[in-house]
């Protein structure tokens, strides 16, 4: 049924009425069958290029794992640069200095308490923790700062009872100033 708008425009009715209320049978607006129109465009468009050509973006995980390479690079740079430029006498030296050892045992109270005890002694009122005491003389892996180092840094040979390695939760500094802390403790 064919009837005029206020606007004496022809309007198409539907033959129906719901609650009272008879529809008016409209064209879309332009502006809107274009923007449908260029979003299916642009949906095939994007389809192809993302499943059908050879060429990908990369992916989340993948951008995550180029990222943790370059850290992991970066950090096996300061490992290296750090080991070669540290020694027994430079260790001895860091234990000397109050800025290294204050760092190493705000470290070590985070990470190595549990095992070694606060006053490296490997007890805690009375009670036997599973590390070493770190506090005498005796040392089971060699008593040279860079022994001690190379433990804290890959861990106990013995992975049965020994210590975990550091190297994943720390940064080269951070192992020597934990080391340096030690070395200003030894008795």
């Amino acid at each position: 049924m064919k009837t005029k708008d206020p606007n004496n425009n022809e309007v198409i009715l539907k033959e129906h009425v719901y609650d009272g209320i008879q529809e008016y049978d409209q064209k879309l607006p332009n502006w809107w069958l274009f923007t449908l129109y260029i979003t299916i465009v642009w949906f095939v468009f994007a389809w192809v290029a993302y499943y059908q050509l050879p060429f990908k973006m990369p992916d989340s995980q993948e951008k995550i794992d180029a990222q943790m390479a370059l850290i992991e690079n970066k950090k096996q740079e300061e490992l290296e640069t750090m080991m070669a430029s540290i020694n027994n006498d430079s260790l001895k030296e860091m234990s000397l200095d109050s800025s290294h050892t204050d760092a190493g045992k705000a470290i070590f109270e985070a990470k190595c308490i549990a095992c070694h005890g606060q006053d490296l002694s490997a007890t805690m009122n009375g009670i036997q923790l599973p590390g070493v005491a770190l506090n005498d003389a005796e040392w089971k892996y060699g008593a040279e700062p860079l022994n001690i180092m190379e433990i804290v840094t890959n861990g106990s040979p013995d992975i049965t009872k020994g210590m975990i390695a550091w190297n994943t939760q720390l940064s080269p500094a951070e192992i020597a100033q934990v080391v340096a802390y030690i070395l200003s403790k030894q008795s």
